[in-house]
């Protein structure tokens, strides 16, 4: 795609989350757009929302389980940057008005301490950078019309990302068996899923060191005090006003989401 293309589709994918509106899929209406290309999109996405205010406080990381994976055609994961507007708390739960087609999806949040640049990053490194882990919610969007989304889609959509949640509950990945965690997830009091954090990859230590030295090649460093959200371990559940979502992490605790509002495609 050339840079004049790239910049339409990132200014095009940044009005329609500012007017909280869906697009056809970019590769319904480019079908020679790569992967490169999609990246290039998304950068010029958030970079419009950092001319208009917000800093980047981190990346997430998309992709990570086997069934989206064979979903999207693609194996390996993917990822996007968070920015200051997309946080939310579990005291003021997640405003529905400011979003699409929201699906949440529980996760393991990591917060560093210390740098972290690739490549050549291990798990222990990862480890060593991380002041501590939260459960968290992410709370995904399209700007892609009914989610038909393929890898190109979503990477361009800078990781589908919408806004994200992180509990209060904090735990040293030092003293966690981050694999074999299981984690619950109910649904406005009623069990909804199980899953254990080796369903990420191996497990989120594993998705972190693929970030750190994905970026690393790209000449990104984590910087101490960025979160990253490491991928889901549940299944993609849309919400709605009223529900509420928690999940607990054996050993660690839990994270709870409260949802009002309505989003713009019911």
């Amino acid at each position: 795609m050339s840079p004049d293309l790239i910049q339409h589709c990132g200014d095009e994918l940044y009005d329609a989350w500012l007017e909280r509106r869906v697009l056809a899929p970019l590769l319904e209406r480019f079908p020679d757009i790569s992967t490169q290309d999609s990246y290039a999109i998304s950068l010029r996405m958030v970079a419009r929302r950092v001319l208009a205010g917000e800093t980047i406080i981190g990346k997430k990381i998309g992709v990570t389980s086997k069934p989206v994976q064979d979903m999207l055609g693609v194996y390996e994961p993917d990822f996007g940057q968070l920015t200051s507007g997309m946080v939310c708390t579990e005291a003021d739960g997640v405003d529905l008005n400011q979003m699409i087609q929201p699906k949440a999806e529980a996760e393991l949040a990591f917060v560093l301490e210390r740098d972290l640049v690739g490549p050549g990053i291990t798990a222990t490194d990862v480890i060593r950078a991380t002041a501590y882990v939260s459960p968290c919610f992410e709370i995904v969007d399209s700007r892609i019309r009914d989610w038909k989304i393929k890898i190109q889609d979503t990477v361009a959509d800078n990781a589908s990302c919408g806004v994200f949640l992180l509990g209060n509950a904090k735990g040293d990945p030092r003293k966690l068996d981050l694999q074999l965690a299981g984690m619950a997830l109910q649904r406005n009091g009623a069990l909804h899923s199980t899953s254990v954090g080796a369903a990420v990859q191996g497990s989120p230590i594993n998705a972190v060191v693929w970030l750190a030295n994905t970026l690393g090649k790209l000449g990104l460093p984590f910087r101490a005090g960025e979160i990253i959200l490491s991928g889901s371990q549940s299944p993609l559940l849309p919400v709605a006003d009223g529900d509420e979502l928690v999940c607990t992490i054996g050993g660690l605790g839990q994270c709870r989401a409260r949802f009002h509002g309505k989003a713009s495609v019911a």
